[in-house]
């Protein structure tokens, strides 16, 4: 099968990068399974497994797709999409609050994330764990860890940092974030208990997640998937989280604990402990890698490839979220 993924960003990712960080593990499985991979990605990208193009700004995406390939896989929905003349699945990596209408075959990455959206058609995402060290899951741990981008609110540092004061002896190393803030405001947390590690990423991020108790996670939206807890899991890093989103379909009792009330979230990593990290490294390695994802998406491309949307009626928002942000206490 000759296979498109066409993402509006560069590749590989060097720090966080999420969706740029599942479409290569992504790639890399599809040509070991035999498949011919081309991505179309902005100019700097580079792979040396599978061809690249890039993206001339000058013009639309879809009107650099040739008829070279048997199926495209979007990571985001192109405008003049209607124009396309040939088998395509869409991945939407985030969440919308709108009522429109969206692609048929869209696929969404988790069940809460699809079922928001009337929809059953989702793919986990995965990850290439062979491009990670090691995990010691032996070691001595001496702090717990926030990831993610920090200046986003609904991804909640704060609570993280509230979380982790209310304890008597446990630190935070917050990665992905910087103390002094000034676009989203100044962050003033001067307690010693909590530092600061910015956008970090390869093996400086694998260290520090090898380091860590546990992911503190208490996002103020639905999470369509979130990579920090897989990442955080493969570590051996039990997550305390919210309920929300994708949360409790990726946080079973055997690898963490979910609550929006920062005191519960308190006690409960008073107990990390308690997690085998043994079981929270295999339950990531089993079930979030990137062969896994790539056999399910392979699935996708052979229902359009028959002619088949992946959705009866175009995906659409089943409620107007109200509120800025999820409760939290």
């Amino acid at each position: 099968m000759k296979i498109l993924i066409v993402n509006n960003s560069v590749i590989p990712v060097q720090l966080y990068g999420g969706t740029e960080r599942v479409i290569w593990g992504l790639g890399k499985e599809l040509v070991k399974l035999g498949h011919e991979v081309t991505f179309l990605v902005k100019t700097g990208s580079y792979a040396d497994f599978a061809k690249v193009i890039h993206m001339d700004e000058s013009k639309s995406i879809v009107d650099q797709i040739t008829e070279d390939y048997d199926v495209v896989h979007f990571n985001f929905r192109p405008e003049g999409l209607e124009k396309l003349r040939m088998p395509y699945i869409v991945t939407i990596h985030g969440n919308s609050n709108d009522q429109q209408e969206m692609d048929q075959n869209t696929v969404f990455v988790s069940r809460n994330h699809a079922a928001r959206y009337n929809s059953t058609s989702y793919v986990y995402n995965g990850l290439d764990w062979s491009e990670y060290t090691t995990p010691d899951l032996k070691n001595k741990r001496q702090y717990f860890h926030f990831l993610g981008n920090a200046a986003w609110r609904v991804k909640n540092v704060a609570g993280a940092i509230d979380v982790i004061k209310k304890t008597k002896t446990e630190r935070l190393k917050v990665l992905g974030g910087v103390r002094f803030n000034f676009k989203m405001g100044i962050r003033l947390t001067f307690s010693p208990k909590v530092s600061f590690a910015g956008m970090v990423g390869g093996r400086e991020k694998f260290e520090l997640l090898n380091g860590s108790k546990g992911l503190i996670f208490p996002v103020k939206w639905h999470e369509p998937f979130g990579l920090a807890i897989i990442e955080s899991l493969y570590y051996g890093c039990p997550v305390f989280g919210t309920p929300y989103g994708s949360l409790p379909e990726l946080v079973h009792q055997g690898v963490g604990f979910l609550s929006n009330k920062s005191d519960e979230l308190a006690e409960a990593v008073l107990k990390a402990d308690q997690y085998e990290r043994e079981e929270c490294h295999a339950y990531a390695v089993e079930e979030f890698n990137a062969r896994k994802m790539a056999l399910a998406y392979l699935k996708k491309y052979e229902l359009v490839m028959d002619g088949k949307p992946l959705n009866s009626t175009p995906p659409k928002l089943i409620e107007v979220q109200t509120k800025k942000w999820l409760e939290w206490q």
